[in-house]
């Protein structure tokens, strides 16, 4: 899985660039074409990939026996997949969609939607309804909207980093972040969402803020920062989601 956007759609935070206070030189980071070409590279008879012309890419591969992998789009919303959520026929009842759902992209996608449109149901509460081990990101194009999730467990790994034009870069293998971000990538927190316009979030503690944890690498140097909850520090109100208004102006309840 590899999503890439730039920065003025995902809004990443300033933490993942690694300050540049060492003597020696970084790892150069690359461009998104370099990074997208390196994954598809990766996975030459998987790969399947989808530009946009907002400055948005998205790529995934076929899966394995340990990560089931999806790609899945729906009224020009888009989602990669990486797991299982193992309550997926509750879901699909508990949202109505009987007969038309037969994939966790697909959820993913129909839960975006009622959020976005309709939902009477805040978004930490309906990620943290999601029971398995995943990672997604999906994009919405006819918003520019990112929106991307880790499950709790930490049996997924997600990362992400900034590339050398300062896009976001998010996917679950290590080495493409590693290789196109330099120095300034981090694990995506575990329990915790992302949204271009809100932030990070945990969807498991949502009254609690998010704090960057200064991160140093094997050889010493300082690289992109980690996140984490912060126990002490609670967020004022609760916002809800119940239209297109609300759920692009999230930010407003940080």
């Amino acid at each position: 899985m590899l999503a890439i956007f730039r920065k003025t759609l995902a809004h990443p935070p300033q933490e993942l660039n690694s300050p540049t206070i060492s003597s020696k030189p970084p790892r150069p980071s690359k461009l998104p074409d370099e990074i997208l070409t390196a994954f598809n590279a990766s996975h030459p008879v998987t790969a399947f990939a989808a530009t946009f012309r907002g400055g948005a890419a998205l790529s995934s591969a076929g899966g394995d026996f340990n990560r089931r992998r999806l790609f899945c789009a729906l009224d020009d919303i888009y989602c990669v997949f990486v797991g299982c959520i193992d309550n997926l026929s509750s879901l699909i009842r508990q949202y109505g969609l009987c007969g038309k759902i037969t994939d966790e992209a697909l959820l993913v996608l129909e839960a975006y939607r009622t959020l976005r449109d309709r939902g009477p149901y805040p978004a930490d509460q309906v990620v943290k309804d999601f029971q398995g081990c995943f990672a997604f990101v999906v994009y919405d194009n006819k918003t520019g909207t990112v929106f991307a999730a880790l499950s709790s467990d930490g049996k997924i790994p997600m990362y992400w980093g900034i590339a050398a034009d300062g896009s976001v870069v998010m996917s679950d293998e290590l080495e493409i972040v590693k290789g196109g971000c330099g120095k300034s990538f981090a694990p995506f927190p575990t329990g915790c969402m992302f949204h271009s316009d809100g932030g990070l979030r945990s969807f498991e503690h949502p009254m609690n803020k998010m704090k960057a944890m200064p991160r140093v690498d094997s050889e010493g140097m300082m690289c992109g920062a980690c996140f984490k909850v912060d126990t002490f520090s609670k967020i004022n109100s609760m916002p809800r989601v119940g239209s297109a208004a609300n759920w692009a102006s999230w930010e407003d309840a940080h």
